[in-house]
Protein backbone atom coordinates (compact mmCIF):
# COMPACT_ATOMS: atom_id res chain seq x y z
CA UNK A 1 0.00 0.00 0.00
CA UNK A 2 2.82 2.41 0.81
CA UNK A 3 4.61 1.60 -2.20
CA UNK A 4 1.77 2.30 -4.12
CA UNK A 5 1.22 5.46 -2.76
CA UNK A 6 4.58 6.61 -3.31
CA UNK A 7 4.34 5.23 -6.96
CA UNK A 8 1.09 7.79 -7.10
CA UNK A 9 3.11 10.67 -5.69
CA UNK A 10 6.06 10.21 -8.15
CA UNK A 11 4.09 10.22 -10.98
CA UNK A 12 2.15 13.03 -10.20
CA UNK A 13 5.33 15.08 -9.56
CA UNK A 14 6.30 14.61 -13.16
CA UNK A 15 5.98 17.68 -15.05
CA UNK A 16 3.28 17.28 -17.84
CA UNK A 17 4.54 17.00 -21.40
CA UNK A 18 3.54 20.75 -22.13
CA UNK A 19 5.54 21.80 -18.60
CA UNK A 20 8.72 20.18 -20.37
CA UNK A 21 8.12 21.02 -24.47
CA UNK A 22 7.84 24.86 -22.19
CA UNK A 23 11.08 24.06 -19.64
CA UNK A 24 13.24 22.66 -22.89
CA UNK A 25 12.19 26.21 -24.75
CA UNK A 26 13.35 28.20 -22.48
CA UNK A 27 16.71 26.28 -21.44
CA UNK A 28 17.30 26.37 -25.45
CA UNK A 29 17.26 30.34 -24.97
CA UNK A 30 18.36 30.81 -21.62
CA UNK A 31 21.75 31.92 -20.50
CA UNK A 32 23.27 28.40 -20.44
CA UNK A 33 22.14 28.02 -23.85
CA UNK A 34 23.64 31.31 -24.32
CA UNK A 35 27.12 31.38 -22.93
CA UNK A 36 27.64 27.77 -24.10
CA UNK A 37 28.95 28.12 -27.63
CA UNK A 38 31.36 30.73 -26.10
CA UNK A 39 32.52 28.66 -23.83
CA UNK A 40 32.84 25.55 -25.91
CA UNK A 41 34.99 27.71 -28.55
CA UNK A 42 37.42 28.75 -25.97
CA UNK A 43 37.82 24.75 -24.96
CA UNK A 44 38.27 23.47 -28.04
CA UNK A 45 40.75 26.44 -28.92
CA UNK A 46 42.38 25.41 -25.64
CA UNK A 47 42.80 21.91 -26.28
CA UNK A 48 43.80 22.24 -29.72
CA UNK A 49 46.70 24.73 -28.60
CA UNK A 50 48.00 21.93 -26.03
CA UNK A 51 48.61 19.78 -28.32
CA UNK A 52 51.88 21.46 -30.69
CA UNK A 53 52.52 17.92 -30.91
CA UNK A 54 49.37 17.17 -33.83
CA UNK A 55 49.60 18.43 -38.01
CA UNK A 56 46.79 20.66 -39.56
CA UNK A 57 44.65 17.43 -40.42
CA UNK A 58 44.60 16.21 -36.88
CA UNK A 59 43.92 19.72 -35.18
CA UNK A 60 40.93 19.41 -37.78
CA UNK A 61 39.90 16.38 -36.55
CA UNK A 62 40.10 17.06 -32.92
CA UNK A 63 37.79 20.13 -33.38
CA UNK A 64 35.59 17.88 -35.28
CA UNK A 65 35.38 15.62 -32.00
CA UNK A 66 35.18 18.62 -29.70
CA UNK A 67 31.99 19.93 -31.77
CA UNK A 68 30.69 15.97 -31.75
CA UNK A 69 30.88 16.11 -28.08
CA UNK A 70 30.40 19.49 -27.05
CA UNK A 71 26.38 18.69 -28.93
CA UNK A 72 25.77 15.29 -27.03
CA UNK A 73 26.71 17.27 -24.06
CA UNK A 74 24.76 20.28 -24.93
CA UNK A 75 21.25 17.90 -25.68
CA UNK A 76 22.01 16.48 -22.45
CA UNK A 77 22.69 19.87 -20.49
CA UNK A 78 19.48 21.69 -22.40
CA UNK A 79 16.89 18.22 -20.93
CA UNK A 80 18.40 18.72 -17.86
CA UNK A 81 17.85 22.46 -17.10
CA UNK A 82 14.16 22.04 -19.42
CA UNK A 83 12.95 19.70 -16.72
CA UNK A 84 14.28 21.86 -13.73
CA UNK A 85 12.86 24.48 -14.93
CA UNK A 86 9.12 22.63 -15.71
CA UNK A 87 9.63 20.75 -12.02
CA UNK A 88 9.99 24.15 -10.78
CA UNK A 89 8.06 26.88 -12.74
CA UNK A 90 4.33 26.64 -13.47
CA UNK A 91 2.49 26.48 -16.71
CA UNK A 92 1.92 30.44 -16.95
CA UNK A 93 5.31 31.44 -15.72
CA UNK A 94 7.20 28.88 -18.06
CA UNK A 95 4.81 30.60 -21.16
CA UNK A 96 5.34 34.15 -20.01
CA UNK A 97 9.21 32.92 -19.62
CA UNK A 98 9.33 31.55 -23.34
CA UNK A 99 7.41 34.42 -24.75
CA UNK A 100 9.73 36.81 -22.91
CA UNK A 101 12.74 34.80 -24.38
CA UNK A 102 11.36 34.94 -28.23
CA UNK A 103 10.23 38.78 -28.12
CA UNK A 104 13.14 41.38 -29.38
CA UNK A 105 13.93 41.98 -26.27
CA UNK A 106 14.53 38.80 -25.19
CA UNK A 107 16.61 38.23 -28.31
CA UNK A 108 18.53 41.65 -27.23
CA UNK A 109 19.31 40.92 -23.75
CA UNK A 110 20.21 37.35 -25.05
CA UNK A 111 22.48 38.78 -27.21
CA UNK A 112 24.23 41.28 -24.94
CA UNK A 113 24.95 39.11 -22.49
CA UNK A 114 28.27 37.17 -22.86
CA UNK A 115 29.64 41.05 -23.80
CA UNK A 116 28.06 41.84 -19.99
CA UNK A 117 29.34 38.89 -18.38
CA UNK A 118 33.05 40.23 -20.02
CA UNK A 119 32.67 43.32 -18.99
CA UNK A 120 32.02 42.51 -15.45
CA UNK A 121 34.68 40.12 -15.26
CA UNK A 122 37.24 42.79 -16.52
CA UNK A 123 35.64 45.79 -14.39
CA UNK A 124 35.68 43.41 -11.28
CA UNK A 125 39.49 42.21 -11.81
CA UNK A 126 40.42 39.27 -9.78
CA UNK A 127 38.03 37.67 -7.35
CA UNK A 128 38.86 34.92 -5.13
CA UNK A 129 35.72 34.60 -2.69
CA UNK A 130 37.42 31.94 -0.11
CA UNK A 131 40.58 34.52 0.14
CA UNK A 132 38.13 37.43 0.59
CA UNK A 133 36.63 35.58 3.17
CA UNK A 134 39.73 34.50 5.19
CA UNK A 135 40.96 37.73 5.13
CA UNK A 136 37.69 39.27 6.45
CA UNK A 137 37.65 36.39 9.52
CA UNK A 138 40.91 37.35 10.26
CA UNK A 139 40.62 40.84 10.76
CA UNK A 140 37.71 40.52 12.71
CA UNK A 141 39.10 37.60 15.07
CA UNK A 142 43.28 37.29 14.43
CA UNK A 143 42.35 33.56 13.33
CA UNK A 144 42.80 31.69 9.97
CA UNK A 145 45.18 34.67 9.10
CA UNK A 146 47.30 34.13 5.66
CA UNK A 147 51.02 32.54 6.46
Amino acid sequence: MVTLLLLAAAAAAQPSPEALRLGRALAETGTLATLLPMIQNKEADELVASHPELDAAEKARLRETAEQVYRGNRDRLMAAEGLSYAQRLSIADLRAAVAFQNSPAGKSYRAAVPGVIGDTVKLIGKMDYKADVLAAYCNATGKLCAK
